[in-house]
């Protein structure tokens, strides 16, 4: 594993990092929005006060934080594969270019002492789990990890009451950021409620001592961070294309992990680019927020 020389130094220095994953900039944003955008959000991050570490793997080597080259080599690669941490091996082993997930991201930005990471939207259980068991790895890796995960809630295209259900049974703490409301992604409120609310950055980092104190640093916090409803994906018009591509997928034998990408790019399709300036919009408020907040835990912690 390789650690970028300004991470490692503001790491030792007790300054604030925040992990960004890079299977969003891969594989989740449409060329070349996707470069413009990985350095945005490592600019959002900057500009909290905080070192941005995108985390990927790079001929075979496990990057905490990408150089300009590096960062190239992952959003416009034509070989870059998704890799979870059950891939990782694998992808190490063959000298592979692979964007990180959530989980594999959490994984590794814990295993070198990032506190906070920020990404677009958690996976969760997916519609019809019941009969498929397809579970996003996110899940079972947060209630290991000690990381703090800023998101804008699950993933709308998933089923959003299961997916909170299985947090709960994990154990993972969830915060709505200055909302009672847990969001769903696309949209500000996903009809669910945040398990607890916070105010400040300050405030979450307060729970994370917490946390450590009680035992329970194995564990992961997220904290849910809505976009405003003004800015939020017109919600008759995310119920219409998530049904529509609900049905498309079924009809076309889609399933497992090529799910999650068809509806995205479904979205991406019907909506005309609207729901990818709302992903757009909440990467970089969340990649904001998560700075402020590792920014204040180590403020909280020296």
């Amino acid at each position: 594993m390789i650690v970028h020389p300004e991470v490692s130094a503001a790491l030792r220095a007790g300054r604030g990092v925040v992990a960004l994953e890079s299977t969003l900039i891969a594989h989740g944003l449409p060329r070349p929005e996707n470069l413009r955008v990985a350095r945005e959000a490592e600019a959002a991050v900057r500009a909290a006060g905080a070192v941005p570490a995108t985390v990927a793997v790079v001929g075979g080597e496990v990057r905490i934080g990408l150089d300009d080259a590096a960062l190239e080599a992952i959003a416009l690669g034509e070989d870059v594969v998704k890799a979870g941490v059950r891939d990782l091996p694998p992808a190490v082993a063959r000298g592979a270019d692979a964007a990180t997930t959530v989980a594999s991201t959490a994984h590794l930005a814990a295993r070198a002492g990032i506190a906070v990471f920020a990404t677009g939207g958690l996976g969760g259980v997916h519609r019809g789990a019941r009969e498929s068991w397809d579970e996003s790895a996110d899940l079972t890796t947060l209630a290991r990890t000690r990381i703090v995960l800023v998101c804008a809630g699950v993933k709308s295209i998933v089923d959003v009451a299961a997916t909170l259900e299985r947090l709960e049974t994990l154990n993972v703490t969830v915060l709505g950021y200055r909302t009672d409301a847990f969001p769903g992604f696309y949209l500000s409120d996903s009809g669910h409620r945040a398990g607890w609310r916070v105010e400040s950055p300050a405030e979450v980092a307060a729970v994370m001592r917490a946390r450590d104190a009680l035992g329970l640093e194995r564990r992961a916090v997220v904290v849910a961070n809505p976009l405003p409803s003004s800015e939020q994906l017109d919600p008759a018009l995310h119920d219409r294309v998530l049904r529509e591509g609900l049905e498309a997928a079924a009809a076309g034998g889609v399933s497992g992990r090529d799910v999650t990408p068809f509806l995205l790019d479904h979205f991406h399709r019907e909506t005309r680019g609207a729901s990818l300036d709302v992903n757009v919009r909440l990467v970089l408020r969340n990649a904001g927020l998560a700075g402020e907040i590792a920014v204040a835990a180590e403020a909280a912690s020296s």
